[in-house]
């Protein structure tokens, strides 16, 4: 035992010194790479392939085929170990379960088919058992990314479960391949025993009950190892064939389910790859199923014949008639059936072995050969003709041959070969005849079954492991990190700085399948540049032409403004005092679902434009010293309405949705009060537009804090005291209260335009 343990320390350290020279010459495959595609040794450190290649074989690929030859050692190594003490466990699935634990379902599949493969050396059996290995090495990686091994629930589970399919279907295959007997020693026979069932069941229950010891060992063995294993040794232990080159956490996340409506490209081609691999696999055992159950009745036709055509020329046609009347005690007739009897002795095929004469009422015996379950007939006896016979009746009356047939009565399912026995003057004294049990070439047939598709669910779970592989890794994941990068770049469509790092984001995946998915990525690539650059030369127009429109508002505003002889500044005070508003606003979250960034820069951009209606007033009235009169107040303030339609015009034409509708609502609404005792239209509460509020509060400030020709500038206090009382009857009070968190920022405005006011 200590020989064979040191045999496997020693293999790992060979493995070991194996993967440290195999990792030292990863930059001749990289110059090799290089060379194959025409790429100068020059350019080859900036070829973003030669980190796959180094990453993929190095770091993945490698180390998991050593993983995999380890597994299987182990299993190998284990299973030999407790055959030699005829112990009762088998533990050959311990390193396909670990290793699909740590790799995921390919390296276990492998490593479970390799395994029963090589056993098969020593085990001609356990070739048929490969499909237990694999079906294990799948339920083992799917428990595991369920987390079923971080839980002492999990692990009890995954204990049954593999117990299921080791001790269930491994009964039902040993019950086919191998056949049954039974033995009141074994624990089978303990249960058939109990007469409470049948022998079926009792093997299945006995092999359920001796699988359960193997797989709470082999569990247990799993749990031990993993804990002793690094904590990020399974990264190391699964294959990857990255056909991009995934970004941080893309490895992970390239492998997520992505949500769809329908059905998932990947879902599709498993339908198809299962679909197609088991309609090959059922034709082809169906056909083989035929063409060996064929090849068996034709081979038992021919030893049926062959047997009947033996024990004929033993038979003395001449004395056919004493033997039926004298039987044992005609000369020579124990000598001629001792040979019969050794014919019959000398086939394990032939079911019975008698001589019948063809008389007008029946079948006349002279030889009849026991058998273990049933003695032969008395010589002389008569049989009567079965139906199957009857047809055949005239040609064995005229002695001639005759082809077999199947016979099924009493003493079973039989396939019939009869051969004439002539006298010497050319007459057919009997016939020799030779059954063969079809029920037991029915059985033959149905564990050559039950051998072929355990072989082919091997295979085919192999090969749709592999494939399901190549799949994921050349277009699954592909697909997934070019949606991924895609949806990215949808998403920051607004954002020229997140647009050109999601392309560039794109461009990093460089994925290289060589194929359609390639040429689809390449033309993705091309697009999203160019709607990059596209995206960029529109801002750079849309900026322009903002500009100009701000140039525009900005002078027309002056026009107006230079009319009034006190309003200085008041356009620049105002649009600074708004955007501190809207900024507090937000950051408060009120009125989220209204302040948009549209609306917070459509406000800003159009508050100098909120006196517009101003152009109609005389300058008697504009710039008069003193308070104005009733009618001169009237007048005074028409122009709202003034600025409104003047904004309005201006509107009709421009064509979209126009920053301006904001520029209007401030032009009409800015001196409506929120108790609704304002003007023009006596408007209340949240009915006035937010801009008009938030212009109100800015407009009302500035007017305080700036000098007039019938006042002073008030100080900041009282301006801000004025504020206050206003808050809820004149202002609406959440404008006014972000104004006085603000204050910071509002001295900033007053330091530069209103510096007396602080």
């Amino acid at each position: 035992m200590c020989n064979k343990l040191h045999a496997v320390l020693y293999f790992f350290y060979v493995n070991l010194k194996i993967y440290t020279f195999y990792c030292k010459i990863d930059l001749y495959i990289v110059v090799g790479y290089g060379i194959w595609n025409n790429i100068s040794l020059d350019n080859l450190e900036g070829v973003k392939v030669k980190t796959k290649i180094v990453s993929i074989l190095k770091k993945q690929n490698v180390s998991a085929v050593f993983i995999c030859i380890a597994g299987i050692v182990l299993n190998v190594f284990l299973n030999y170990s407790v055959t030699s003490m005829n112990l009762s466990v088998s533990l050959d699935t311990v390193g396909t379960i670990l290793v699909a634990v740590l790799g995921g379902y390919l390296p276990g599949v492998i490593v479970g088919f390799a395994t029963n493969i090589i056993k098969n050396i020593y085990d001609p059996l356990s070739m048929y058992y490969g499909i237990l290995n694999v079906i294990i090495a799948v339920s083992a990686a799917y428990l595991c990314k369920k987390r079923w091994f971080k839980k002492a629930a999990g692990i009890i589970g995954a204990i049954f479960i593999f117990s299921l399919i080791g001790g269930g279907i491994g009964a039902l295959i040993a019950w086919f391949v191998e056949g049954v007997t039974y033995d009141s020693g074994t624990l089978c026979g303990m249960i058939y025993a109990t007469g409470h069932f049948n022998l079926v069941v009792s093997h299945v229950f006995s092999s359920l009950i001796i699988d359960l010891a193997d797989k709470v060992i082999t569990v247990l063995l799993v749990v031990i190892i993993l804990k002793i294993l690094p904590k990020h040794f399974n990264r190391y232990c699964n294959f990857t064939m990255w056909m991009f080159t995934p970004l941080a956490d893309d490895k992970v996340q390239s492998k997520k389910k992505i949500k769809y409506s329908g059905v998932s490209l990947r879902t599709k081609i498993v339908i198809v790859l299962i679909s197609s691999l088991f309609t090959i696999a059922l034709v082809g055992t169906v056909i083989s199923s035929d063409i060996y159950y064929k090849t068996l009745m034709e081979e038992n036709e021919n030893v049926a014949k062959g047997t009947a055509v033996m024990a004929s020329r033993f038979i003395d046609g001449d004395r056919v008639d004493e033997f039926i009347i004298k039987g044992e005690e005609a000369e020579g007739y124990l000598e001629t059936k001792k040979l019969l009897n050794d014919i019959y002795d000398g086939s394990f095929s032939i079911a019975y072995l008698y001589v019948y004469k063809i008389t007008d009422k029946g079948f006349q015996v002279v030889f009849d050969i026991d058998t273990e379950d049933v003695l032969g007939d008395e010589p002389g006896s008569m049989i009567a003709y079965e139906e199957p016979f009857l047809s055949m009746l005239p040609n064995l009356m005229a002695g001639e041959n005759v082809d077999p047939i199947i016979t099924n009565d009493e003493y079973g399912n039989l396939l019939t070969a009869a051969f004439p026995v002539y006298k010497s003057d050319g007459s057919c004294a009997c016939y020799a005849i030779a059954d063969v049990d079809v029920d037991g070439i029915a059985e033959n047939r149905n564990k050559f079954l039950v051998e072929v598709i355990s072989l082919y669910l091997s295979f085919f779970i192999l090969l749709c492991s592999i494939v399901m592989w190549i799949t994921d890794y050349h277009v699954v994941y592909p697909i997934n990190a070019i949606t991924k990068a895609v949806d990215g770049f949808s998403y920051t469509a607004n954002d020229q700085v997140g647009l050109d790092a999601s392309v560039k984001k794109f461009r990093k995946l460089d994925v290289h399948t060589n194929d359609e998915l390639e040429k689809l990525y390449r033309s993705l690539c091309q697009m999203t540049l160019n709607q990059a650059e596209q995206m960029r030369s529109n801002r750079r127009l849309a900026d322009s032409t903002a500009k100009m429109q701000d140039g525009l508002i900005i002078t027309m505003a002056d026009m107006v403004e230079n009319r009034d002889s006190d309003t200085g500044a008041h356009i620049q005070k105002t649009a600074a005092y708004v955007d501190i508003i809207v900024k507090g606003l937000k950051k408060k979250g009120y009125y989220a679902e209204k302040l948009t960034p549209k609306f917070m820069s459509d406000v800003v951009r159009s508050a100098p434009l909120h006196d517009v209606g101003k152009i109609n007033i005389s300058d008697e009235i504009l710039n008069k010293p003193g308070k104005l009169t009733n009618e001169e107040f009237e007048i005074m303030k028409t122009h709202t309405t003034a600025g409104k339609l003047i904004i309005e015009h201006a509107i009709s034409t421009v064509e979209g949705d126009s920053y301006l509708k904001e520029a209007r609502n401030m032009a009409a609404y800015h001196h409506e009060r929120w108790d609704g005792k304002g003007y023009p239209e006596g408007l209340h509460g949240e009915v006035i537009p937010l801009s008009a509020r938030i212009m109100a509060v800015a407009d009302v400030f500035d007017a305080l804090t700036s000098p007039r020709v019938y006042k002073p500038a008030f100080s900041i206090e009282k301006a801000l005291s004025i504020l206050e009382e206003g808050k809820g009857t004149q202002f609406d009070p959440k404008c006014v209260e972000v104004f006085m968190e603000e204050l910071d920022e509002v001295k900033v405005v007053l330091r530069k335009y209103n510096p007396d006011s602080l």
